[in-house]
């Protein structure tokens, strides 16, 4: 089983661009690159809860479990 970030999703849905999360957020465009790619192995909480606060989600509306 694998973790697939749903991001890119969220994003689409709230017409928000990377560089807008980003700046709300406070990490940098590429850290929000390397989430939506799936290309990292963890995420802090904190910007887990800050992410989903800017995009007014739950966490399992970012992050869903793949048979793989």
């Amino acid at each position: 089983m694998r973790i697939v970030v749903r991001l890119d999703v969220m994003l689409a849905l709230r017409k928000m661009k990377s560089r807008e999360l980003s700046e709300r957020v406070g990490i940098t465009e590429q850290n929000i690159s390397l989430l939506k790619s799936g290309k990292v192995k963890g995420i802090r909480f904190e910007t887990l809860a800050r992410i989903c606060e800017v995009l007014d989600c739950q966490p399992g509306d970012l992050l869903e479990a793949e048979e793989g």
